[in-house]
């Protein structure tokens, strides 16, 4: 199960270059994990209510092609698990008026009780897809 949101480059997220500064690219990923899961069910404040708080514990980005101001681009998100306690999105950015891959990226999570200890988290189980696709 994927999900694609579609985002505009906004002046400020743009370096002197006059490209989408590196830094960027980890909040559109974050954004679209947080409305793949919310589109889902999944509701990160209902769950740190309940003392499980899911956090990111590495992330591979790989720049592929350059955004600029105005572009138009989606990001696609998958979620497979990874170990029994830890979830790893696959996201991709591409340019929606080339189809160009901009960036490739892979985020590890974990979900941590309120003692900070990792444990397995039901709530996300029903999403994660086949790893044998």
């Amino acid at each position: 199960m994927s999900g694609i949101i579609e985002i505009k480059v906004r002046d400020y997220e743009c370096d002197i270059q006059g490209i989408v500064n590196n830094s960027v690219y980890q909040n559109y990923i974050e954004h679209a994990r947080h409305e793949f899961l919310l589109e889902r069910g999944v509701d990160f404040a209902a769950l740190a209510y309940q003392g499980i708080n899911l956090v990111v514990v590495r992330a591979e980005l790989d720049y592929k092609a350059s955004l600029k101001s105005g572009d138009m681009f989606s990001v696609e998100t998958k979620l497979l698990k990874a170990s029994r306690i830890k979830f790893e999105f696959q996201q991709t950015i591409r340019r929606l008026s080339d189809n160009a891959l901009c960036l490739n990226a892979k985020v590890i999570g974990a979900a941590l009780n309120d003692k900070g200890r990792p444990i397995p988290c039901a709530e996300l189980e029903p999403l994660f897809e086949s790893t044998s696709d």
